[in-house]
């Protein structure tokens, strides 16, 4: 079915224990020459969007160097989702290897995967595969993912558990294999029956048969056709093992995964290398995860027959041989698996304090979600006893797309706080760092109270050699040039720019800061400071631009906008309408969306300048859609209608120079066309324009008469054929 099926995507669905990793595994194995496979085995920690496509994508380069550079560079983005840039940009890429051989994509075990997120960047990829790659998805059930439109359009090919059913004619072969002994067609007849040719429990069958003095009495004695077999045949065949080796495989299914160094360290043992590949001859399910045979698990259903053992003889040998492996795990550098183990093991305090020494080292790796999933994992009581903690957390949150998260824990922090005498690393003061991530997170409704927050954290923040002085005078700056207060805005972002570079900032940091002080200064009018601005960071932008694609868009948006703005001034439109289109491509990928309406406005005065006035009004009216659906600031709000009414006026001016409209129109008439499009009635649109409804119905009525037309429908019809709105 494998080798015949067409279709781009292939999904293997069947309960724990029918094969589905071992037929995929066998298959991939068959012809790799001819079929390069790429193979992603899921497990319940990859459950964040960006570890999820980061492990996609090194094993697509495993087998096609290369492929993914400039999506992999988008996942180390805070903050920016893998659909928004990461995943478009590795369609694009695997459609330009549309000429080598057909590859493939496994996800093993795709059922562990719950995050929505996920599954909708994963329903894009599957809807816009290339022709290069098929993807084969092995999950215990139907996966979250549009199947039935896949089905209908003949791109799905289905193998599920009565395709992988062992009939007893297989079961024959498998059962002499393992068990070590020939029983006749008719008892295995009797096991496929009994076991309804599930693999795992012929298989666990066939070990308990071993050695035994009636091989068919005893195939005769096991029953049961559900998973509780497991529970017995385990038992059994762990009673049989020699002590050492059950002593081993009990202990050691306390690990998620296991290598001989690992084992030794957790298990307080050596020889554990030795001992796992024995185990794996022995077909004790013992599953390598590397071609070096270095790495091991447990086949799952196996594991948790043996942890149940491991609760019932030895359970206070368990938290040691966590504490041990968190141990380990954190000497070799990995804290989020020391931090899983200690959370194991119940030693959640120093949990979280391996958390909170390692915010920085999770949210710039782009693993925001790990880590906040990892913080939830502890005691509510813990994370609010620590303001540090709660601080990191409500900063994962903002992050990875959790703003609602992210109130309830600044919430958190401000109630442990005693003094102010434990700020995170980089800050002087705890209740700055609060003040910074609520007015960076917080909804549009409270930005008035966000600009209090910012503004206190700001005098708090006094030390310049200090991340969290660079930190909030950016933020407070970038919020106050929102609300147009560009003198102030314009010192505290200079004042970012150079603690940013002093301290050695990261250069997307440097970047944000040059950016929106050169759109400050050009507010403003200081042409010439804006332009030694952009100049001073060409080279910066030029490299993370090369480095980072349109992942680069929120730090560059702005700075390239501004490069646009400084061609306009310099009477050069065609070079502003290339540059802001950039800036647009760059905003829309990556930029907050106040920025992005901000750059999209820009552009469409340049492309107004440059005679295109049908471009420059779907520019706009891409902006005024951001800012009905999105949050957008004030003084970007302001540049929106100013553009429309321009817009209005410009087309109002050709039609009436071209004989298509008699009488121009009013700044208040075209304001009244702009609403007269949407549904609100004429006493709400008197509301919104804080007109009375005597008045509108006059501007309306005027409107009519100018435009030569009896009714709502029809002047908004005229109004769009004279390019009016």
């Amino acid at each position: 079915m494998l080798d015949d099926a067409h279709t781009p995507v292939t999904v293997v669905i069947g309960p724990a224990g029918w094969g589905k990793t071992t037929l995929l595994a066998q298959w991939a194995g068959g012809d790799a020459e001819r079929r390069p496979v790429s193979w992603v085995t899921l497990d319940e920690t990859d459950n964040d969007p960006v570890r999820f496509w980061t492990y996609v994508i090194t094993a697509l380069q495993r087998v096609r160097p290369g492929v993914g550079a400039e999506a992999m560079a988008a996942l180390r983005v805070p903050g920016l989702e893998p659909l928004d840039v990461a995943v478009p940009s590795l369609i694009n890429d695997l459609t330009a290897h549309n000429g080598q051989h057909e590859g493939v994509l496994v996800l093993d075990d795709y059922h562990l995967i719950t995050d929505r997120r996920i599954h909708e960047a994963a329903e894009f990829l599957l809807s816009y595969l290339s022709a290069a790659i098929r993807v084969l998805i092995a999950a215990r059930f139907d996966p979250p993912l549009p199947l039935a439109r896949l089905r209908a359009r003949g791109q799905l090919t289905e193998i599920r558990a009565a395709d992988l059913a062992f009939a007893p004619e297989e079961a024959i072969g498998l059962v002499a294999d393992v068990g070590g002994v020939a029983l006749g067609a008719g008892q295995v007849a009797g096991l496929v029956y009994r076991t309804e040719g599930w693999a795992a429990g012929l298989h666990l069958a066939a070990l308990a048969l071993r050695g035994a003095a009636d091989p068919v009495r005893r195939a005769e004695a096991i029953r049961g056709d559900d998973r509780h077999v497991v529970d017995y045949l385990a038992a059994e065949v762990l009673a049989r093992l020699p002590a050492d080796q059950r002593h081993f495989l009990i202990r050691s299914s306390a690990l998620d995964r296991m290598s001989g160094p690992l084992c030794d360290a957790a298990l307080d043992c050596d020889g554990s290398a030795e001992r796992l590949d024995a185990l794996e001859r022995a077909g004790l399910f013992v599953v390598p995860l590397d071609e070096q045979r270095e790495w091991y698990r447990y086949h799952r259903l196996f594991r948790d027959a043996l942890r149940q053992e491991l609760g019932r003889v030895t359970p206070a040998v368990t938290p040691g041989i966590l504490r041990r492996a968190a141990a380990w795990w954190h000497a070799s550098g990995d804290v989020e698996a020391a931090v899983r183990y200690l959370i194991a093991a119940g030693d959640q305090r120093e949990a979280a304090d391996l958390l909170i020494a390692a915010d920085d080292e999770f949210l710039d790796g782009g693993a925001a979600a790990t880590y906040l999933q990892l913080a939830e994992s502890l005691d509510e009581a813990l994370v609010r006893a620590d303001p540090r903690l709660a601080i990191a957390m409500a900063a994962a949150a903002g992050f990875s797309s959790r703003p609602d998260q992210v109130d309830r824990l600044l919430d958190a922090a401000e109630a442990g706080l005693v003094g102010d005498d434990r700020p995170p690393r980089g800050w002087t003061s705890a209740r700055a760092a609060i003040g910074t991530l609520r007015a960076t997170f917080g909804p549009a409704a409270k930005l008035a109270a966000a600009v209090e927050e910012a503004r206190r954290a700001v005098e708090l923040e006094h030390d310049p050699t200090r991340d969290g002085y660079v930190i909030s005078r950016l933020t407070l700056g970038v919020v106050l040039a929102g609300l147009d207060q560009q003198a102030e805005a314009r010192a505290l972002l200079s004042a970012a720019r150079q603690g940013a570079e002093t301290l050695g900032a990261p250069v997307f940091t440097r970047l944000i800061a040059a950016g929106a002080l050169a759109m400050c200064l050009l507010d403003e009018g200081r042409v010439d400071d804006a332009g030694s601005v952009v100049a001073e960071s060409a080279s910066n932008a030029a490299g993370l631009e090369a480095a980072l694609g349109e992942a680069a868009g929120g730090a560059l948006a702005l700075l390239r906008a501004a490069e646009g703005r400084l061609a306009y001034e310099a009477g050069r439109p065609d070079l502003a309408r290339t540059t802001l289109e950039r800036a647009a491509r760059l905003a829309r990928a990556a930029a907050h969306p106040s920025q992005t309406a901000r750059v999209l406005v820009t552009l469409a005065d340049a492309l107004l300048a440059t005679g295109d006035r049908a471009a420059a009004r779907a520019v706009l009216a891409e902006a005024v859609e951001i800012a009905g659906t999105d949050t957008v600031f004030p003084g970007t709000l302001r540049r929106i209608s100013a553009a429309e009414q321009r817009m209005g006026r410009g087309a109002a001016r050709a039609a009436r120079g071209d004989g298509r409209l008699f009488e121009e129109l009013t700044d208040r008439e075209l304001s009244m066309l702009r609403a007269l499009q949407g549904p609100l009635s004429q006493r709400e649109i008197g509301q919104e324009l804080y007109l009375s409804l005597n008045t509108v119905k006059g501007y309306t009525r005027s409107l009519y008469r100018k435009l030569d037309v009896a009714s709502r429908s029809d002047a908004v019809r005229r109004g769009r054929e004279l390019g009016l709105i």
